[in-house]
């Protein structure tokens, strides 16, 4: 009858051991489950020629990761790198040279190991649409026909600095200088001559691609002008570097390149 007895209480102290444990395992289950589906903010500041195509990209990261949200803010690549080094709160950066990325990486402000070339564009420049000017070419803007002449401020917009090096290398520079009126960014130069505000812009390639209000009457020769990259990188300070980087390695996904290509970028 002992015998039956002990039995009997192993069996009852083995069932509650196996009980304690399989509940200890579905708890754990649990938090993980909860772990991996915490939602995440990602803050991305690109340059404003990417807002088309980060804007469609967007979407499709969206679907493969349901519990991130993004926030993409665009401006000139030179005044999102400056609002990065003072405290800005961004997880991931792209501007559309690589000057401003180096930047931020003097300054020990990236996760170095996340820095990737992404795409290239090209220079161009572009009239309204319905405009009468017979140009073909950069050196032709000294005509007396253009009178205001929309560049990107070289300081801080990269295809401003790249239209400077383009007209330099015509030499026309310094006969033109009175004719410039200077834009915030890309997509301000890219309006003002839909609307007729200025004769003639410089903008990327892949802007006039997405306007039917302007027509392109040359693209600069590769040689013009330094080359035009488009790095992206993590932010040292971001509260989500390793989110960040699975955005940044999307970025040089299939479906994303497809997208880029879609907007007229090269993909590197």
């Amino acid at each position: 009858m002992k015998l039956v007895k002990r039995g009997m209480m192993l069996i009852a102290l083995l069932s509650m051991v196996f009980a304690l444990a399989g509940c200890q395992s579905a708890a754990k289950e649990e938090a993980q489950d909860e772990v991996k589906s915490e939602p995440v903010a990602l803050t991305i500041s690109a340059a404003a020629s990417l807002k088309d195509a980060m804007t469609e990209i967007q979407t499709l990261y969206l679907k493969e990761a349901p519990d991130t949200t993004l926030t993409l803010n665009f401006g000139s690549s030179g005044s999102l790198a400056q609002q990065i080094q003072q405290g800005a709160e961004v997880d991931v950066f792209m501007p559309a040279s690589s000057k401003d990325m180096d930047t931020l990486k003097s300054a020990g402000l990236l996760n170095d190991d996340t820095l990737k070339n992404i795409l290239g564009n090209e220079v161009v420049l572009i009239v309204p649409k319905d405009s009468q000017l017979a140009i073909s070419d950069f050196a032709q803007v000294v005509d007396p026909a253009i009178t205001k002449l929309g560049l990107g401020e070289p300081s801080s917009v990269p295809v401003g600095k790249y239209a400077v090096d383009v007209f330099t290398f015509y030499n026309v520079i310094d006969q033109i200088t009175k004719k410039i009126v200077y834009g915030k960014d890309v997509k301000e130069v890219l309006t003002w001559v839909e609307t007729g505000n200025v004769d003639a812009g410089v903008v990327y390639s892949t802007d006039a691609k997405v306007s039917t209000g302007v027509k392109v009457v040359a693209t600069a020769p590769a040689e013009s002008h330094k080359a035009i990259v488009y790095p992206a990188a993590v932010i040292k300070a971001s509260k989500n570097s390793d989110p960040a980087a699975t955005f940044v390695d999307f970025l040089s996904s299939a479906a994303a390149k497809a997208v880029f290509v879609k907007y007229g970028f090269t993909t590197l």
